[in-house]
């Protein structure tokens, strides 16, 4: 019995608690972010949540950004507070790569266009061209990008 509890109680310490960023923390990093804007900047970007390679970040716009694609990685977003337009699917034309796992590009055709509202879940495939637009002045997302998992066959 004593054997058992302490296999139970080394499995539990074996494993970090889960990382969280309640509501408050989110609502004063939000404003941080939209203090810290620069005339004429466009994109703020605030790692928020870190588990390993991952990464839970704030992503505030107050204007459109590049066409982007990541090749190797899902891009899951939700919006946190603003209105917006995401453009997704089609071709990106003029693609070259800026950065490693970071595709740019000047335009993207024949995408599918959805109106972006707080509460709104997104989740971009790897290697999809998508493209953030700004309405109404301002555009917060709460994102990560999802490496693909060798256990993902069908997609679910």
């Amino acid at each position: 019995m004593l054997s058992l509890l302490l296999i139970a109680a080394a499995a539990q310490g074996a494993s970090p608690p889960a990382a969280m960023a309640d509501s408050a923390e989110i609502r004063t990093a939000i404003a941080q972010m939209a203090a810290e804007m620069r005339e004429g900047q466009g994109f703020h970007y605030r790692p928020l949540l870190r588990d390993g390679r991952t990464v839970a970040a704030l992503e505030y716009w107050t204007a459109p950004g590049r066409p982007a694609m990541h090749p190797t990685e899902a891009e899951y977003a939700v919006v946190i507070e603003g209105a917006g337009t995401l453009v997704s699917g089609g071709t990106m034309v003029d693609a070259r790569e800026t950065r490693p796992g970071l595709v740019e590009g000047g335009r993207i055709e024949g995408g599918a266009t959805r109106d972006l509202r707080p509460g709104d879940v997104i989740l971009v495939p790897a290697g999809v061209p998508h493209w953030f637009g700004v309405t109404g002045g301002k555009l917060v997302l709460l994102g990560m990008k999802l490496p693909p998992s060798a256990n993902d066959v069908d997609g679910r």
